[in-house]
């Protein structure tokens, strides 16, 4: 069954996820998280799937970047995307501390696919970006 995410601040980007898999056909699902694995906003997935595809989406994202500090790369990843045989999975930065994961089936147009999530992110940026965390003390107060 597919849930939506909590009513928050976040939750008011899930019609923008919902705007991006209904432009693109054949695009099943997409999910905004931060860059450390937790799901903001989603459409097309249940809350569990959600965050599933969240810790593998970071996961990925965490490996490119690793793979690109290994062979010297001085930037930071843009996209990665893994092709099945039946579907794919696109995972892009969508600004400082976030991600934006995109399931579709093998049929999508994947340059249009891209192309339509390059946009989202170019125009709601600073809606996107998470704050970097600080660390909290034992009395649960901010360190810093």
């Amino acid at each position: 069954m597919i849930d939506k995410a909590p009513s928050s601040p976040a939750s008011d980007l899930n019609w923008l996820l919902a705007n991006l898999t209904e432009k693109v056909p054949h695009t099943r699902s997409a999910l905004l998280l931060s860059s450390d694995g937790i799901k903001k906003a989603f459409h097309g997935l249940g809350v569990d799937e959600a965050d599933q595809l969240s810790a593998i989406s970071s996961g990925m994202f965490s490996l490119a970047r690793s793979a690109g500090s290994q062979v010297g790369s001085q930037g930071g990843v843009r996209q990665v995307v893994a092709e099945l045989d039946d579907t794919f999975l696109f995972i892009c930065t969508a600004g400082q501390g976030a991600v934006l994961a995109v399931v579709a089936e093998r049929e999508a147009d994947a340059g249009v696919l891209g192309y339509e999530m390059s946009l989202l992110v170019k125009s709601v940026r600073p809606y996107l970006e998470t704050p970097v965390r600080k660390p909290v003390a034992s009395g649960g107060e901010a360190i810093g």
